[in-house]
């Protein structure tokens, strides 16, 4: 680590990108600079190799630098096309348009350049159809950082310092219908923004009918479900979109990451024809949402070659097959580990949320301070245990507590036992909390831990 922390192009980072960051990933124990990928492996400065379990927070669904998106970039590059196209039709936008309109039950694409624009551009949409400006969304949602999907971001101190932010944007629990119907009752909302599986808090299939029941109740009152697929889109959960599971179609779905293979940015916002009539079918408001690289050949091409070699490769398949491996391997593995709450998952979306559970002498004693430093701790503590062993995880940004598993849908059986033994050999040398805080306050420092906010 300490190489790493002296390698030319994490001293440039730290000096002109963001040296706060650098500071905590050495703090963390996640000092090494990776430099190479492919599939689902990962090397480092050194030449470690490391199994990737996060694939860019579910943006690398083909895995890292797929040959056939390569090659066809390649001829792209080719091609001499014309990349923007702002004074008539583009027919790379317009082919992946169609495309997502034919995968998706939905008609029409607004194209952009990430997950961000993607959901910005739903709750635009959804306040200049419906002509209200509430949006509705989910307790510990993340759905971006730009001003607008940080007037619904669910982390209080991810959006304090931008404050005051859109009004009339209001929280309900995540899969609680009562609450959403009370929420859209007034008949103030434009939207309801939600992620189907809460990525970033438990990471978890929704309820049985949460979603069609949820698209029910919004066209009930008026309201436009927009669903937020950036990270569970493309096959992620074992369809192609989450919401398939239930049979419905939302009015608006955003997607991203995967999207481009994990190449090149790209963004879309699909929705109904009847409902982009409504927001922007006029000639004095068609050009009301736009953006210069959104449909941009380059990206379009990446996204169409994903597309395909996710059909054609059986990556949705392969991604409920080898999800319900990896779910029934680690259930068994952590079967009655005291530091294991609960697995679950759909797809090669695995979720582990840690924390004592109720026979630990620890959590009957002061059950608050356990909470709090499992929400705190033991998601970081156990991803930096398996960086050492040579998996790449990350828990849920809202909830440090919940482990998360979301590997390229290209993994293999060898690997997924991989991962699991790896997983399960981690969290054999703890079989308590003792041990673990002893562990995370010689890693971190006894004066830094005097200062965590438990």
């Amino acid at each position: 680590m300490e190489q790493a922390r002296e390698h030319p192009a994490v001293q440039q980072y730290a000096r002109h990108v963001n040296p706060a960051f650098v500071k905590l990933l050495g703090v963390f124990g996640y000092g090494r600079l990776l430099t190479r990928a492919k599939d689902v492996w990962v090397w480092d400065h050194a030449g470690r190799e490391y199994l990737d379990l996060l694939a860019g927070f579910g943006a690398v669904n083909l895995g890292h630098n797929h040959p056939r998106l390569l090659e066809r970039l390649r001829r792209y590059l080719t091609e001499d096309a014309l990349q923007f196209v702002h004074v008539g039709p583009s027919p790379y936008a317009a082919a992946l348009a169609a495309r997502l309109a034919a995968v998706s039950g939905l008609d029409v694409a607004l194209l952009s350049s990430s997950g961000a624009e993607a959901v910005e551009g739903g709750i635009k949409l959804a306040r200049a159809a419906t002509g209200r400006s509430g949006v509705v969304s989910c307790v510990g949602g993340y759905h971006g950082t730009s001003l607008g999907t940080l007037s619904i971001m669910g982390s209080p101190r991810m959006r304090a310092p931008f404050e005051p932010l859109l009004p009339g944007c209001v929280q309900v629990p995540w899969g609680d219908l009562p609450a959403l119907e009370r929420a859209l009752r007034p008949r103030a909302a434009a939207a309801f923004v939600v992620d189907p599986f809460n990525c970033e808090v438990a990471a978890a299939p929704p309820p049985p009918g949460y979603l069609a029941a949820a698209q029910d109740l919004c066209r009930r009152h008026g309201t436009l479900l927009v669903l937020d697929e950036v990270q569970t889109g493309l096959g992620r959960t074992g369809t192609l979109f989450a919401y398939q599971a239930e049979g419905f179609v939302p009015d608006v779905l955003a997607l991203a990451k995967s999207l481009s293979g994990g190449v090149v940015p790209v963004g879309a916002t699909l929705t109904r024809a009847d409902l982009l009539q409504r927001a922007y079918g006029t000639t004095d408001r068609f050009d009301l949402h736009n953006s210069t690289f959104g449909g941009n050949g380059l990206a379009c091409a990446a996204a169409l070659e994903t597309l395909d070699i996710v059909e054609q490769q059986g990556l949705t398949r392969a991604s409920a097959e080898r999800g319900a491996d990896l779910l029934a391997r680690v259930r068994a593995r952590l079967a009655g580990h005291p530091l294991v709450r609960d697995v679950r998952g759909r797809g090669l979306l695995v979720s582990i949320e840690l924390g004592p559970t109720e026979q630990g002498w620890l959590n009957r004693l002061a059950p608050a301070l356990v909470r709090a430093v499992s929400r705190q701790v033991f998601g970081q503590w156990a991803a930096v245990k398996l960086l050492e062993r040579g998996v790449i995880v990350q828990p849920a940004t809202q909830h440090w507590d919940v482990l998360k598993l979301e590997p390229p849908l290209t993994i293999q059986p060898p690997e997924v036992e991989r991962a699991v033994a790896a997983l399960g050999d981690v969290l054999d040398e703890y079989r308590g909390v003792g041990p673990l805080v002893n562990d995370v306050v010689e890693r971190l420092g006894a004066q830094f831990m005097a200062g965590w906010a438990f």
